[in-house]
Parts: C-alpha cells; structure tokens; sequence
C-alpha cells in the first residue's frame, strides 16, 4: 500500500499514456477510471500485440536544452510528437519538410543511396527520387505510413520514450532513449529519427519500383535473424512496405526483413550525420554538446515480424513459454535477450575495440573507453568520434591521446524475431532497470503480475518494485528514498524506462506513466 501511494503521489506521477488494441473479435477491454485510452479504427486486426504498458522514473536533474537547431527542436517538432497524458492521432507524416529544414546533409547522404545518378543522364531519376518522396501520395505508402498514427511519448530526466502505433497497418513502433551528459541527443532523436525511419522506408519503396528485381528467396523466415551492417549494400526486396502493410498475411522473405533493417540503420546513420553537423556548427557557443549522447533501442513491431535496433546498453527481452513444463506441470516462461549490450564489460565488444586501435595502449582505461564511457556504440558524443571535437573541450574534460577516433561505434546490432503462439510478451527497458533485476527476474516478475492482474500496469510495477530494491539497497525506506530530489537521487538509481508489450489478442488494459 505504501508503494502504491509513492507510485501515485502527485509530486512523483507526472503523466500517463496507453494504448489498447481495438481488433479483438469479443469486443473492447475495460479501462480503469482516470486513465485515457484513445479508441483505434475499427478494422480487423492484423497487429500481433494487444497492448503496451511503460513507465519512466526520472533520477538525474536535467535541464532541456532544446534550443538546439535554433529552437526548431523544442519549439515546434517535439511538441508535435510529444503526448505525455494520452495516445493522440496525428498525421502520419507531418513534419518531413521539418526534417529537412534541420538535416542540411539530407541531400548530400543522397548521393550515397542507390537512386543517386551514377551519371549525368540519371539526374531526372536522381531528382525524381527526391520530389517523389516528398509528395503525398509517397508519404503515404511507406511501412510506417498510414492516413493516421496515434502517438504518445515523453520525457524522464535524461531520457525519452517514444510510441508510434497504427493498428491500420498493423505496426507499433517504441523508442527509449537513454540520454548521457545532457539530454540534447535524446531529444534531438525524438524529434528526428522516426520522421527519419519513415524517409528511408519510402525511399525503398522507390528503389523497389525503380529496380524492379525479384527477391530469390520467397520462403519463410523464421526465429531469429541477427544482422550486422557494415557498408555494403544489401539487395531490394520485390515486396514494397506498402505492400506488406496493407496485407500482412503474405510471407515475409527475408530479403524484405533485411530491407526493413536497412532502413533502419539508414535513418540512424542520418539522424548520427545530422547531429554531430549541429554539434560542429554550435560548439563554440555549447562546447558540452561534443560530449552528450545517447543510447538507442528502437523496437518496430510489423505484422509477425519484432525488429530490433540497439546501440549501448538498454535491452529488449522476449518472455516465451518454454517446452519443458514446471514441477506443477504448467508452461514456465523463460527469458530470451534480443538486443547485445555495448559495453566494456562485454568479451566481445571489447576484443573490437583493442583491434581496432592497435596503435593506442589504451582505448580502454579504468574499465571505461578513454577513460570516459562505459557504453562502446552509443549515438552522439562526438568528441570519442572526431578530433575537432574533442578539441572544442578545455582542461581535463579533453581526452588525451586521441590517436585513431572514432573509439565509439555508431553501427548498431540489428535483429528481427518471428512472433510464435509460444511468445507472450516483451520487456524494452534502459539499462537502470537491469542494475536491479536480471533478465529471468523481470521475466517472472512479469508474467506473475499478469496472471494476477489482468487489467494493470506491468511496466509500473516493475518500476514499484526497482524503487523498493533501490530503497533496501541504500538502506532508506521507501518514502526517504523518494523524497531524495533528482540528481542527488542518481547515487541510489538511474533514470529508468520500461515498455511492457503485451503480444498476442489477450484483452488486457494498458497504459504508461513518466514520473519524474
């Protein structure tokens, strides 16, 4: 009871969202009074999720420096997207022309992509390429692109939770952006990088139509896919997004899921180029901007198919019902991480980077890489990156000895999972909630509360129970613990968010809480 009162006082709960899917054949789900679900389309339902439940605590002191980009980020973009009370429908694709205004190497990224002219005679196809894609029609076919989205999302100190769900094409889109140094590049990421995803996946609806070329495996894909990109171009798969979308029963090759994947990781390579040129332009009024970052886990939920993006050290983690029973005899969930943690801890990120800088001694120094971050890949932090970077820094904040940059990775780990009648739901977090619980621990929490439950709210309570273990740690009651104020409270836990996606048609209530 005490727990509930922390969770629900008015200094902690700040706002709330949730969706519910509307496609269930027995009718809508009941909703707990004071919390706002806004009513889907009514069609049929070709999502494979009924619902999502997230939660964000806030443990660091930040101030929003969103005069970034002359203010358009604060002032115009995120409020556009931002629904920190309640799901909100939007158009789909109603600030590209934003995008463009902030991304002054939008048009010059283009020469790289395929429909660039590789001679003077493709310059109408080149120019084509750009003012299709900008034109309504072509901002309407994308896999991410319906006539409305429905959108909440928020922030929690130093980090931003993002949902995008259209149950018209089956799809929900999750950001957590786990913000470091600042909250600059996880608000310049809200406001970018799903406009970003969109541009990419339009632009490989026209790369589709332009080559024209069948993909050669038509067959199924299932379980796994784990997805590396280096630079290489992987082929177009035939299948358009706007395809896929709008009949999610075909089989999806696995040609078009390395397509999705590629776009994906276009958009992050974007949004990567267009902020570290920010940073480069405002450095010399805003010298920490060289040092904030990000972490990044995207989660894109089309038809069967859960993609994942992951740079750093937030996790996505699969609950699905094993085949060995239990003692009693009942199906016993176990817990499957689809995303790889970036770190120095982590074997095989730090054999990369040793061999990548084989002339430095010491890229990596008290367990840190140049002595400075944790995290490997990571979005951002331009002065690991680039030398003119680093040098805008005074003192001891320089990195000394900055032989071979970039010393942290924006190349991302990728991963796309076909949704079985075994799998129940997924747990998308940053990192702070695994410096408490393991994987199996958040998984058995999980699940315990959904069975007891039917009609709560599981990311919020695994954030009740984080704040008790954080308590006990610290040998506070809970209540002392809350009443530390933010950036003191940063020595006893992280900045915390939690998405809890409910797979399946299970009628379940959902909703989402920030509290800061």
């Amino acid at each position: 009871m005490q727990r509930q009162r922390m969770m629900n006082s008015e200094g902690e709960l700040k706002v709330s969202f949730g969706y519910q899917c509307n496609g269930h054949r027995d009718g809508s789900c009941e909703v707990p009074d004071g919390y706002n679900i806004v009513p889907g389309i009514k069609i049929q339902k070709t999502s494979s999720f009924s619902c999502l439940s997230g939660a964000a605590l806030s443990a660091n002191a930040t101030l929003a420096n969103t005069n970034i980009c002359n203010g358009l980020i604060g002032a115009e973009i995120l409020p556009s997207l931002d629904s920190p009370n309640s799901f909100r429908r939007v158009p789909s694709s109603p600030t590209l022309s934003r995008l463009d205004m902030l991304s002054s190497s939008l048009q010059s990224s283009l020469s790289n992509l395929s429909c660039s002219p590789s001679s003077p005679s493709d310059l109408p196809e080149y120019d084509t390429c750009v003012s299709k894609l900008m034109t309504a029609p072509y901002r309407s076919e994308g896999i991410l692109n319906g006539m409305e989205v429905q959108v909440a999302g928020g922030a929690a100190g130093e980090d931003r939770v993002q949902a995008v769900c259209s149950e018209e094409h089956g799809l929900l889109f999750c950001a957590i952006y786990d913000g470091f140094n600042g909250r600059d590049a996880a608000d310049f990421l809200a406001g970018t990088l799903y406009e970003s995803v969109m541009f990419y996946s339009n632009l490989f609806e026209w790369e589709s139509k332009i080559d024209a070329t069948r993909a050669p495996d038509d067959s199924e894909f299932g379980g796994h896919l784990q997805y590396i990109f280096e630079d290489e171009r992987k082929d177009s798969a035939a299948n358009s997004f706007a395809n896929a979308s709008l009949h999610p029963e075909r089989e999806i090759s696995s040609s078009f899921q390395h397509a999705v994947l590629d776009s994906l990781q276009r958009a992050l390579n974007q949004a990567e180029n267009d902020f570290l040129h920010m940073v480069e332009q405002e450095m010399e009024d805003r010298p920490d901007l060289v040092s904030v970052g990000s972490c990044v886990l995207l989660v894109l939920l089309h038809g069967n198919d859960l993609y994942t993006l992951n740079l750093g050290d937030s996790r996505a983690v699969l609950a699905t019902y094993d085949e060995v029973n239990d003692l009693s005899g009942h199906k016993r969930l176990k817990a499957i991480q689809l995303t790889e943690s970036h770190t120095v801890e982590n074997e095989d990120e730090r054999t990369r980077l040793l061999s990548e800088h084989p002339d430095d001694p010491m890229p990596i120094l008290a367990g840190k890489v140049k002595g400075k971050l944790k995290v490997t890949r990571a979005f951002g932090v331009g002065y690991l990156k680039k030398k003119i970077l680093n040098d805008a820094l005074m003192g001891i904040l320089r990195v000394r000895n900055l032989i071979s940059p970039p010393y942290v990775s924006t190349r991302p780990s990728l991963n796309v999972h076909r949704i079985t009648k075994s799998d129940h739901f997924v747990i998308v977090a940053s990192d702070g909630l695994f410096d408490f619980f393991t994987n199996e621990e958040t998984v058995d929490l999980v699940g315990c509360y959904i069975v007891s439950n039917p009609s709560g709210d599981p990311a919020k309570f695994l954030l009740e129970h984080l704040v008790e273990r954080a308590a006990e740690c610290a040998g506070f009651s809970l209540e002392e613990l809350m009443n530390v104020p933010a950036g003191r409270r940063r020595k006893y836990h992280d900045d915390v968010t939690v998405i809890v996606i409910i797979l399946g048609t299970n009628k379940r209530t959902s909703k989402a809480s920030t509290c800061v």
